[in-house]
């Protein structure tokens, strides 16, 4: 932490400031606190802060016209201000963000929690997270206890707004026990299906925050013909896969049927969307924000030169699409040798990863979507294969094989 940062903590309850004080100054802020709203400009005038935190409900003027105040002076637009208030409301959330807030924390407060939000503030970064890295099914084990065995789930953070999860696979269960533990309510997020098959869908009912009252999401996937999104997620839970049906989802839960498009998203952040070489509709995702990008590329399915089945236009067209990414998220099912065995299946190879990220100037490669048969090491043995096969390339291009819980900071 900074040691110069300094922050501003406004709320009118003594127990508020002093347990606010106490969680930033073990952080190392430098930490001054007013109870009394109406002082905070005259103090903004005498005294620079990095780091302002409002509370909404004060007398005089409240958090929300204060921050509203505050961000129509130019000289005061250095200061990052947080909103930490009792009011758990969607509505008071987004009037937040539009009148400037940087983030919004909803009390009780959790200092690990907290502390992590003003990270994501001041890096202004995307942070990605990884709940399942497995493909087809689940592979619990003491085989699979270094990169995990769940399936497919990543998150995706930004500063402001919505957050985004990527698949909805059985990972998708660690990630409601962490949510549910930072307490951090409303949750509003967008979850980007790239398809229905299980292993992208199977955690989905398990999804805690689903059932919880306030919660937001909007569930996205392309439609199968004539089944669209709705109707996918509703079919695995119509009481006969599963004995709870989706009008028990006490969250306001949206669904939109994407095809190949562009998105804006709000808050700077754009979507864009690729039919993949895969079984069915199956969609892969970029996420543009800051001037940098994310794509996500769950099951797809790279026949090289020389194959039958190649298709110049599409990998050319795929290049385009992950070009100059800072991270690109990719099908890595199988060895080189296991595909020769496997052409057809939907899915890559590490080497083919590795060779579609140098042609497209990848900053970071991260193989996912390993099979189950594979050993953690043999998922070893996959990145050993690709970042070989990138040294003769003499690629700038870095490739990871991240496990269950690791982060990236984009």
């Amino acid at each position: 932490m900074n040691q110069a940062r300094s922050a501003l903590i406004v709320d009118d309850d003594p127990a508020t400031l002093a347990l606010l004080q106490t969680i930033l100054e073990k952080a190392n802020y430098r930490v001054k606190t007013e109870a009394v709203s109406m002082n905070v400009l005259p103090l903004l005038e005498r005294e620079r802060f990095d780091l302002i935190l409002l509370d909404i409900m004060m007398p005089g003027i409240d958090g929300l016209q204060l921050c509203r105040t505050i961000r129509t002076r130019r000289e005061f637009d250095h200061c990052k201000l947080v909103m930490v208030t009792a009011k758990p409301y969607d509505y008071d959330r987004q009037r937040a963000i539009q009148f400037g807030a940087d983030a919004y924390f909803v009390k009780p407060i959790s200092p690990s929690s907290l502390l992590a939000e003003l990270d994501r503030v001041f890096m202004d970064a995307m942070h990605l997270r990884f709940w399942g890295v497995r493909g087809t099914l689940p592979v619990p084990g003491a085989a699979t206890l270094r990169h995990g065995g769940n399936t497919n789930c990543i998150t995706l953070h930004l500063t402001k707004g919505p957050f985004f999860i990527f698949d909805a696979g059985s990972g998708i269960r660690s990630l409601s026990d962490h949510l549910l533990a930072a307490r951090n309510f409303p949750i509003t997020a967008k979850i980007l299906i790239s398809h229905p098959h299980w292993d992208h869908i199977n955690g989905l009912p398990f999804f805690v925050p689903l059932y919880i009252k306030g919660n937001e999401f909007e569930i996205c996937c392309a439609a199968q013909g004539d089944i669209g999104t709705r109707k996918m997620i509703s079919d695995q839970m119509d009481g006969v896969y599963f004995p709870i049906k989706i009008k028990e989802f006490s969250a306001r839960v949206y669904f939109r049927d994407l095809q190949e498009e562009r998105w804006d998203v709000g808050h700077g952040a754009m979507i864009s969307t690729m039919l993949l070489n895969h079984p069915g509709v199956c969609l892969g995702y970029r996420l543009d924000y800051g001037g940098r990008k994310v794509a996500y590329l769950a099951d797809q399915e790279l026949p090289p030169e020389g194959h039958a089945h190649h298709n110049p236009a599409y990998e050319q067209k795929l290049i385009q699409f992950v070009n100059q990414a800072d991270v690109l998220i990719m099908d890595a099912t199988f060895t080189s040798t296991e595909y020769r065995d496997r052409e057809g299946w939907g899915h890559s190879s590490a080497r083919q990863c590795a060779e579609l990220a140098h042609r497209a100037q990848v900053k970071t490669l991260c193989l996912h979507h390993h099979d189950p048969d594979q050993t953690d090491d043999l998922i070893d043995l996959k990145l050993t294969e690709a970042l070989q096969h990138l040294r003769q390339l003499g690629s700038a291009t870095r490739c990871l094989a991240p496990a269950e819980g690791d982060i990236l900071t984009v």
